[in-house]
């Protein structure tokens, strides 16, 4: 079935289930590096930003080999899951009468086993970070710090842009 034969709904439906599944794997914060931590924070790629002022002991390198195995499972298995919900979108916009409602429980599973292994793999970072001495915990606090105020300044300068183009179409 050709996309210019759907009907609007079906049209729109389709494009939100495909949008929505796409974002499950992204989803807030998420994407490579993120995990449900919030845009411009991901805990894992700070540390990878600073691992080499952090000077890990034994037991923090084997910790950070885990976590950082789990992160590259952890993406794999979701981007799986999202091929999975593709599949099914495709299968139901094949027939006659797509049943969105089945691509949307597959999505929302999906979702749900991706935001699992999220938490599990952002719970290691956080583990390996609780053995920190006060001194890598303050390299980390600074990373963080200048990564959040560098986004603090993309979003101003991004507002800045878009209230000048609507002053500059308004005149």
């Amino acid at each position: 079935m050709k996309i210019a034969n759907m009907k609007w709904p079906g049209l729109m439906a389709a494009a939100l289930l495909a949008f929505g599944a796409h974002t499950a794997l992204a989803g807030p914060g998420g994407g490579p590096g993120h995990h449900g931590q919030g845009p411009g924070f991901a805990l894992e790629g700070v540390l990878a930003q600073v691992k080499a002022q952090l000077n890990l002991n034994t037991s923090q390198q084997a910790m950070w080999d885990s976590a950082a195995a789990a992160t590259t499972n952890t993406r794999g298995t979701g981007r799986a899951n999202m091929e999975k919900v593709q599949e099914a979108l495709n299968a139901e916009l094949a027939r006659a009468e797509p049943d969105f409602a089945a691509v949307a429980t597959i999505a929302d599973a999906a979702q749900a086993s991706n935001q699992t292994l999220r938490r599990q793999v952002r719970d290691q970072w956080l583990a390996l970070y609780a053995t920190f001495t006060p001194a890598q915990k303050a390299v980390v606090r600074d990373a963080v710090k200048a990564r959040v105020d560098r986004m603090q300044s993309m979003r101003e300068k991004f507002r800045e842009r878009m209230q000048s183009r609507g002053s500059g179409a308004a005149s």
